[in-house]
């Protein structure tokens, strides 16, 4: 049996006073074995995650692992909470318009100072010092910071505070109308083929304010800095955002799935007997970051939205055919078609991952996010 407890944290507080809380699982086993941190929900809409957080409880409660791993549904609570009508909204901090993802913290001016101090240590004492150091940036951003945080800083540094104690690092996410999809880091592209997930983006190994960049980056700077010094390490460190499919809502059986792929990937760490949970072969695309490309309406009006994902769509056949009643005449053009209908093509192959969630865009919406120049894993 595992060693369980919950505790619930304070992250900030409301104008009233009230404080903003999550709640915080943690498994211990009794053997030792990798350090794994999940959460869910940063985004106020995109709630799957917080499911699949509760299926790998229920099915991690009972299973013979080794390590710990620290469960965070809710991340944000003001994201969660925010609503307009019977939307949720909570993908920018309302206040600043910042994106919530992209307001954790790496200074990369730390890396080169403690390589060269700690250039002759062994490994053990290289990962116990780097670790404390993160934490105390993290402190100083938290504690000691005379003109303040905004909320979304708040809230991030306290989970980055968390994420930094892992090995490993999954950051739960979903799109608008969306695919299973994997952000990954360029130097972990082993590990995509372990999740039960189609479509992986490979990122580039560089922070850009993400919860997976703030965990990895600075071990794999640390990493390439050492290296540049004669000595060679592999810290063991990954951290993925693992986008679970639309946002909006929650399916308890898919979720179920949706864990187990990710205890394939645990088990391929060795947190799990690899014979308890195997990977499933699929048949896998990946796309390189510069080339996973946003395609644009190019018109305002209603959208049918006709490309699937997850299958390579030829040059020429339509993604989506948008509807102008305003254009709608009595007479077809000369190839039978009304011009209140306009299709969407482009002149190569891409792989379609994720649509708008709306059938009603403006001039200029973001309508598909689409794989070009795409590989099989």
């Amino acid at each position: 049996m595992c060693e369980f407890s919950k505790q619930v944290i304070t992250v900030g507080e409301m104008a009233s006073g009230a404080q903003l809380t999550i709640p915080v699982y943690h498994l211990k086993s009794a053997t030792k074995g990798p350090k794994v941190y999940i959460q869910a929900n940063m985004h106020g809409a995109e709630v799957q995650g917080n499911a699949v957080i509760f299926q790998l409880l229920e099915l991690l409660k009972n299973a013979p692992f080794s390590g710990e791993i620290t469960l965070v549904p809710y991340a944000n609570p003001v994201a969660c909470n925010h609503k307009n009508g019977e939307y949720t909204l909570g993908r920018f901090d309302p206040i600043t318009g910042v994106n919530w993802n992209r307001m954790y913290h790496f200074n990369a001016d730390i890396i080169t100072p403690f390589a060269e101090q700690y250039l002759q240590c062994d490994q053990a004492e290289i990962e116990a010092a780097f670790n404390a150091l993160l934490q105390t940036e993290i402190t100083n951003k938290l504690e000691h910071n005379q003109y303040g945080l905004t909320t979304g800083q708040r809230i991030a540094y306290q989970l980055q505070a968390m994420a930094h104690n892992a090995d490993i690092v999954l950051d739960l996410h979903t799109g608008p109308i969306s695919s299973k999809h994997l952000y990954c880091p360029e130097y972990a592209q082993a590990s995509a083929s372990y999740f039960n997930i189609p479509h992986t983006i490979l990122i580039p190994n560089e922070f850009d304010g993400a919860m997976d960049e703030a965990t990895f980056c600075p071990w794999w700077s640390l990493k390439t800095e050492f290296q540049s010094l004669g000595r060679v390490f592999n810290f063991n460190k990954e951290s993925f955002t693992v986008e679970l499919g639309s946002q909006e809502q929650i399916n308890l059986d898919v979720a179920k799935t949706d864990a187990k792929g990710i205890l394939s990937y645990l088990a391929y760490k060795k947190f799990l007997p690899m014979a308890q949970y195997q990977a499933e072969k699929l048949v896998r695309y990946a796309c390189y970051l510069q080339y996973y490309k946003a395609f644009y309406a190019p018109m305002g009006g209603m959208v049918d939205y006709l490309a699937e994902f997850g299958k390579p769509l030829l040059a020429g056949e339509p993604l989506a055919r948008i509807l102008r009643m305003d254009n709608y005449e009595q007479n077809s053009d000369e190839r039978g078609e009304n011009k209140a209908l306009h299709y969407l093509t482009l002149d190569h192959d891409v792989l379609p991952i994720l649509h708008f969630a709306s059938a009603s865009v403006n001039q200029g919406t973001e309508l598909y996010k689409v794989f070009n120049r795409f590989f099989m894993l």
